[in-house]
C-alpha cells in the first residue's frame, strides 16, 4: 500500500474544575460562551463560529495567527447527555488541507462543589500533521481557556 501515512493516537486530559457540571456543560453548549474560549491565543484572528448544539448538529470555527495560516474545525455532535457527556466527530483543516479526523468525548462528573472533566480524543492524524504531542498541548491549552472563562463567569456572578 502506498500513499500518505496516518498516525492513530488517543489523547486524554483530566482536570478538576472549580465549577459545577451544569456550568461546565453550559460553556460547551452556549455559542456565545464557547466562542470566548474555544479558539487560539488572544492575538489570533478568528473567523465566524457557528454552533448547533444538538445530536446531529454541527459546529464550525476557524482562526489563526494574523497574516498566517488558517485552522478550521468542523464537527458533528454524535451524543449529548445534559451536564454529563458530549461526543463529537470532527475534522481539522490547515489552509484547506485536512490534517486529522477525530472522535472527542467530554465527560463531566460531580466532584465536591466542582467537576471532574475528562476529555478524550481518538484521532487519525495525517502525514506531516501527526504531531500527537502538539495535539495534546493544544487540548491542555483549550481546557486552560475553558477554566479561565469559568473563573470569569464565577467572578461576575
Amino acid at each position: 500500500m502506498t500513499g500518505p501515512s496516518v498516525t492513530h493516537a488517543t489523547v486524554t486530559s483530566e482536570r478538576a474544575v472549580d465549577a459545577p457540571p451544569a456550568m461546565v456543560f453550559g460553556a460547551w453548549a452556549d455559542a456565545d460562551v464557547k466562542a470566548r474560549w474555544f479558539n487560539g491565543p488572544a492575538d489570533w484572528e478568528s473567523g465566524p463560529h457557528t454552533l448547533d448544539f444538538r445530536v446531529g448538529g454541527r459546529e464550525h470555527g476557524s482562526g489563526g495567527p494574523p497574516g498566517g495560516w488558517v485552522s478550521t474545525y468542523d464537527a458533528v455532535y454524535m451524543d449529548i447527555v445534559q451536564d454529563e457527556r458530549i461526543i463529537t466527530a470532527y475534522e481539522m483543516h490547515l489552509d484547506g488541507t485536512r490534517i486529522s479526523v477525530s472522535l472527542a468525548t467530554v465527560e463531566l462528573r460531580p466532584e465536591g462543589a466542582g467537576t471532574h472533566l475528562t476529555f478524550t480524543e481518538q484521532g487519525a492524524y495525517f502525514a506531516g500533521f501527526d504531531d500527537v504531542a502538539g495535539r495534546e498541548q493544544g487540548t491542555r491549552d483549550l481546557i486552560d481557556a475553558l477554566e479561565a472563562e469559568l473563573r470569569r463567569q464565577l467572578a461576575t456572578a
